[in-house]
């Protein structure tokens, strides 16, 4: 597995699904087009482009070229890299026909050309190092902020005071509580927005 620095942008949750077995990274869906019409989502990559830059890995049809395009033009260029993957045509395995231009998309690609690719635009493994203690879905519990009656306000509350989209499902939210907080700073977190309002 590959340990990268900057977060990485890809189209889709199957695309999300074939990286995450490669890399031990960021992993930020689009939604295709719908991160466009997501504030709180943009936001989020405009954040992480700053924090630690942002790799661009698109489908390379005319749709993943336009979602590639218009978040290159939204972001400052020094943020951003853009990793490439070649013309295959195929259909993926989940799939019962071929896209529209016949191309297979990320999740679609043989592991090798996806690492050849990475290679190919300078990505290296970064010597990151781990925290000690990472947050997990039980510090999510005994937060209240999951798996309780009233977890919905509070998980909504402690997004907004840690200015992180609203929106993100349990898997998501973990994986970017992570990316911008130490195990201490949520502790704080917490203590500061929750325990002592008595939410």
């Amino acid at each position: 597995m590959i340990r990268l620095e900057q977060a990485v942008i890809v189209e889709g949750k199957y695309d999300k699904i074939k990286l995450s077995t490669l890399l031990d990274a960021p992993i930020i869906t689009t939604d295709g087009f719908g991160v466009f019409h997501d504030a709180e989502k943009f936001g989020l990559i405009r954040r992480l482009a700053q924090q630690r830059g942002v790799i661009l890995l698109t489908d390379s049809d005319g749709a993943g070229f336009v979602i590639r395009n218009k978040l290159a033009g939204m972001l400052p260029k020094e943020q951003v890299t853009h990793v490439y993957i070649p013309d295959l045509f195929g259909k993926e395995r989940r799939k019962s026909s071929p896209s529209a231009e016949g191309k297979l998309g990320v999740e679609g690609m043989p592991v090798q050309i996806l690492l050849d690719a990475f290679a190919k635009a300078g990505v290296t493994a970064s010597q990151v190092e781990r925290p000690a203690r990472r947050i997990t879905r039980l510090d999510l519990y005994e937060a209240g902020i999951s798996g309780r009656p009233d977890a919905a306000a509070r998980r909504k509350k402690l997004l907004r005071a840690a200015g992180l989209p609203e929106r993100l499902s349990s898997g998501a939210l973990l994986q970017i509580l992570n990316v911008f907080l130490t195990y201490d700073q949520w502790r704080k977190l917490v203590k500061d927005v929750l325990e002592e309002d008595g939410v």
